[in-house]
């Protein structure tokens, strides 16, 4: 998140797309409502009919996929009533000429075509977001998870830029993170073409100072992505698979061809709290301790770095993670004596400039928030507040796409996955509980009445849904959450995994599936 998330409650105006939030973020949600109990307005675009749709001065189901057409649409309007900031553009922007030329050519007409918002509801969106100021956007993997995911943040930051709201307290561009640790994760350089702090590991310079600072010549090319590694398990390239903390089997897209992926490795090790379906499979399987069983730092969505604390000892044969790793790494001839994970973070602040300012004393009950340079430095509660990281902010001139694949005669509807609001992820932690799994035990399709009464399919009854993929059988939910034409299934159960359905086909960037949007047939089951 470029901002925090207490200043949401302080914004004038509230835009969510592709977030589920008071589902899947609901503690954030509450700032939201919080937010509108001030007077706030609140635009809610999302492909289903969400709870907060019910609270919002404007809602749209824009059709899945057409996110950068509803944006464009939305910032042609903005530049025709003359409601964009000039003067930030003028003097925090460039390449801005061009970013217009492209969003001049989506008139409300064509925009209503290829996303099915009216004009109208266009024309109320737009208004509201650029003359409530500040202005803050929220989105999650509603956004992110398409072949054009890149592009729709990019969209984003453009409207954000557009009415002068980053760099400014309740505004920002702010992205709800998916599970509990993923910003620390990228911090620590959990990706395949950084290192911690986002330096990239093919500048020489950068190459230099971990090699230095971990005392081994280091890669300087860039790695490979998760679709990447499947892809290299097929051919034979990959090996070997360490698992950490994550379940594929489930969480990852087509998983058909998944299983013949993991199939073809010599080893796959698995490290997780839970024995997953994904430990199922594994040679080796590392037993790890739970949050209450080890101490250490985690960093949420709005960049702040805490501290846990261990509540009981680690139960049974298991270990901390980052015992798991060293004892690991000093048995394949790294060595690696931690003396607790204090040294670690001490380690991570000297290679990471914005937690350099980080020690565990100075975090308190309540943590700091990165950039924090210096132990004088009170950490940054929101970016960009003089300057761009980048010196000015760039506009992308960006075109729409259409998803990869689209609904035709054999497959005429639209699918899109999420979550719901009992469980979590795959549910490796929420089905485990007696409590959550009461809520909800199965896995479901929404269809909608009118689909529903041209199939003959009555509420409660067992569907065959499929792709090109492959084929689950899955119980009805009649509901109006999704429009005529629309399918959607949560993803956290095995048995009936929506995975088996999705597409893998992804973002030639950021190489993230496209999970949000794929085409699907449905008939009762026999």
């Amino acid at each position: 998140m470029t901002n925090s998330i207490a200043e949401i409650e302080d914004s004038a105006c509230i835009f969510i797309t592709g977030s589920n939030t008071s589902a899947c973020h609901p503690l954030i949600a509450r700032r939201v409502f919080r937010a509108k109990e001030k007077g706030a307005k609140l635009i809610v675009a999302d492909p289903r009919n969400i709870q907060l749709s019910r609270f919002a001065d404007v809602a749209v189901t824009q059709r899945l996929g057409s996110d950068v057409a509803m944006l464009n649409g939305l910032m042609h309007i903005i530049l025709k009533n003359d409601w964009h900031d000039k003067r930030y553009i003028e003097e925090r922007c460039e390449e801005f000429d061009a970013f217009r030329a492209v969003v001049e050519t989506y008139t409300p007409d064509k925009v209503e075509a290829i996303t099915d918002i009216a004009q109208a509801d266009l024309e109320k969106m737009a208004e509201l977001y650029a003359t409530n100021s500040p202005a803050s956007i929220l989105y999650a993997m509603g956004i992110t998870q398409h072949t054009t995911g890149v592009d729709n943040v990019k969209s984003i930051c453009n409207l954000a830029m557009l009415c002068g709201n980053v760099g400014v307290k309740s505004g920002g561009v702010n992205p709800l993170r998916g599970q509990n640790n993923v910003q620390g994760a990228c911090d620590m350089g959990g990706l395949p073409n950084v290192f911690p702090a986002y330096q990239p590991v093919t500048v020489e310079a950068n190459n230099e100072k971990f090699a230095k600072a971990w005392g081994k010549a280091l890669p300087g090319k860039i790695g490979y992505t998760i679709t990447d590694m499947v892809r290299a398990m097929i051919d034979g390239k990959l090996k070997a698979l360490y698992v950490v903390g994550e379940n594929p089997m489930l969480s990852d897209p087509d998983q058909h061809h998944l299983v013949k992926a993991l199939e073809k490795l010599d080893l796959l090790i698995c490290q997780d709290i839970f024995f997953t379906e994904t430990a199922e499979k594994a040679d080796v399987v590392f037993a790890a301790v739970s949050v209450a069983e080890k101490d250490g730092t985690y960093t949420n969505t709005e960049r702040r770095c805490m501290k846990v604390n261990k509540a009981i000892d680690p139960i049974g044969n298991t270990l901390d993670d980052w015992q798991i790793i060293s004892k690991l790494s000093t048995a394949m001839g790294y060595e690696m004596n931690y003396a607790d994970p204090e040294a670690i973070f001490k380690e991570i602040t000297t290679v990471t400039p914005s937690y350099a300012g980080m020690t565990y004393g100075r975090m308190g009950l309540n943590g700091l928030q990165w950039p924090c340079p210096n132990t004088e430095h009170p950490g940054t509660q929101f970016l960009h507040a003089a300057q761009f990281t980048r010196g000015k902010g760039l506009f992308h001139a960006i075109e729409y796409l259409d998803p990869a694949e689209m609904p035709d005669g054999e497959y005429p509807y639209f699918l899109t996955t999420g979550r719901m609001f009992a469980h979590y992820h795959t549910g490796t932690m929420t089905r485990a509980s007696e409590h959550l799994d009461a809520e909800q035990k199965t896995g479901y399709v929404e269809i909608h009445p009118e689909d529903a009464a041209n199939l003959s399919v009555n509420d409660g009854d067992t569907v065959k849904l499929a792709t090109r993929r492959g084929e689950i059988e899955v119980p009805a939910r009649i509901s109006n959450k999704v429009k005529p034409g629309l399918l959607f299934v949560p993803f956290h159960f095995a048995e009936n995994s929506a995975n088996i359905l999705t597409n893998s086909a992804f973002d030639p960037v950021a190489k993230i599936p496209e999970y949000k949007v794929c085409a699907a047939k449905i008939e009762k089951a026999a």
